[in-house]
Parts: structure tokens; C-alpha cells; sequence
């Protein structure tokens, strides 16, 4: 009797740690840049209220060949410039997995950055 209820108690405990474990991992969440609107002009307040996690994935979405999706530093970004050989997406369904920091990003194409096509992220 002793050595069953010794026994439930591991398996109630294994339970009780598997869903702690569980409920710890968290999976990543997918954020459609610019919600419905898309990977558009004046997009570079998006991000505004919220909450970015490492693995997380930015989903740009928009007409290739009209905009693209140009991974750039601070200095780029502030400037609205690419250095040569930047990452550039062009698919029109870009996913970029984030990771923890600062991540920026902006349109490639002439003048687009300069009218809001750009984004800065922190990834807590």
C-alpha cells in the first residue's frame, strides 16, 4: 500500500513538472508587419506598444518588385542607407526570425525609407 501511494506520488509529481515545463516554453508568435495594412510608407511606428521575444517572427508582406525588405544596422537605418552587401528579401512574404537586441530594417527602393519604410525592433 505504502509502495503504491509512494509510486502515485512520482507520477503526480512528474505531472505536476511536465505541465510546469510546458507552460515555461513559450513558442514563438508571428507579427504580420503593418498588420493588414502591410510592408508599407509610413509603417515605422508599428511596433509601437509591443512586446518582441527572441525566436519571434517579423512576416513582411507586399508587392515584389515594388519594395523590398533590407536588413541594415543603426547608423542605415538612422540614415535611411544600406551598406553594400546587405541582406535584401524580395519575396513580397519575407519572414525573419528576431533575435534578442536591436534589429532594423527598411526599404531598399528610392526615397521609400525616407517616407516611413523602415523599423527599428527590440527583441527582450
Amino acid at each position: 500500500m505504502a509502495q503504491a501511494r509512494g509510486r502515485a506520488t512520482v507520477a503526480a509529481a512528474t505531472v505536476l513538472l511536465l505541465v510546469v515545463v510546458q507552460c515555461g516554453v513559450s513558442s514563438a508568435a508571428t507579427f504580420k508587419v503593418g498588420d493588414e495594412g502591410g510592408w508599407v510608407f509610413g509603417v515605422q511606428d508599428w511596433p509601437n506598444g509591443k512586446t518582441f521575444k527572441d525566436g519571434d517572427i517579423l512576416e513582411f508582406n507586399y508587392t515584389p518588385g515594388r519594395h523590398n525588405v533590407v536588413v541594415v544596422d543603426e547608423k542605415g537605418y538612422n540614415e535611411c542607407k544600406a551598406a553594400s552587401g546587405a541582406t535584401t528579401f524580395t519575396t513580397g512574404k519575407d519572414q525573419i526570425t528576431l533575435k534578442k537586441g536591436k534589429s532594423f530594417f527598411l526599404c531598399g527602393f528610392p526615397t521609400h525609407c525616407d517616407n516611413g519604410m523602415k523599423l527599428a525592433i527590440t527583441v527582450a
